[in-house]
């Protein structure tokens, strides 16, 4: 009896994504070291990266939820009446744990689905 293959799995070997990869743990850093508004850059390229490529659709949620935080800080920075002068003291002690949070699970997430695809 053979199994049907599952149409969310990708086919043909997984790519390697370095720079979704470096991108999601720079963001882990940048933010966890002050230094909020640079992570810009590696949100975006994070984000680009996994809605471009289809063998990385299982991590879109992890991308699009990395992006909706940080989004949504600097979108509150912005528009703030009593803003403070750099992104890093805006942003409240919880959302920056969980930008560091996200950017460490979607890291972790690459990896284990490297780690799942090659173990067939």
């Amino acid at each position: 009896m053979s199994h049907a293959p599952s149409t969310l799995a990708p086919r043909g070997p997984l790519p390697r994504s370095r720079p979704l990869v470096i991108s999601a743990w720079a963001v882990t850093v940048l933010v966890a070291v002050q230094f909020a508004m640079v992570a810009v850059v590696p949100v975006a390229i994070t984000l680009v990266t996994v809605l471009r490529n289809d063998a990385l659709r299982p991590l879109r949620w992890w991308a699009v939820a990395l992006g909706t935080a940080y989004g949504a800080g600097l979108a509150l920075w912005a528009i703030g009446p009593d803003r403070a002068p750099s992104l890093s003291k805006n942003l409240h002690p919880g959302h920056e744990v969980a930008i560091v949070v996200l950017g460490i699970a979607l890291a972790v997430a690459y990896h284990a689905l490297r780690r799942r695809h090659y173990a067939r």
